[in-house]
């Protein structure tokens, strides 16, 4: 098992930031490594943060300004090579063909749901880690 697993957090609200924190904890799973957390307020940090590698998952706010985690991830997506696996944060779950339009591999609505949002992450950090080793 590897020592640890990187997520990248982005929202330009701090609170959904620490939200996401919290709600993941230390360790998503029993089964995976602990999470190491990127945080992000900006897409140019998000598109740094990528580029540099070492990310295993994101998890992008689809309600930041100006830049949308929809638009982000659809732009992500289309511009990194072997783009890490994505939730999204969703504003309401009707906006759930949004996510699929984005090409997020996962959705999950505000208010934060803990046990979605862990459900979600843990499941794509499995996939990747998996592919990975």
């Amino acid at each position: 098992m590897r020592p640890t697993a990187t997520v990248l957090v982005y929202s330009d609200d701090a609170n959904t930031r620490e939200q996401v924190r919290l709600a993941t904890g230390r360790r998503p799973a029993a089964d995976l490594p602990p999470v190491e957390f990127v945080e992000c307020a900006t897409l140019p940090a998000v598109l740094t943060a990528l580029e540099d590698g070492g990310i295993d998952a994101c998890v992008l706010d689809g309600e930041a300004v100006p830049a949308g985690g929809m638009g982000v991830c659809r732009q992500i997506k289309d511009e990194i090579f072997q783009c890490p696996p994505v939730v999204l944060l969703i504003g309401r779950p009707q906006d759930a063909w949004l996510a699929t339009w984005s090409r997020a591999e996962a959705a999950v609505t505000h208010p934060l749901d803990p046990v979605a949002l862990v459900d979600a992450l843990a499941g794509l950090l499995r996939k990747r880690l998996a592919v990975d080793a």
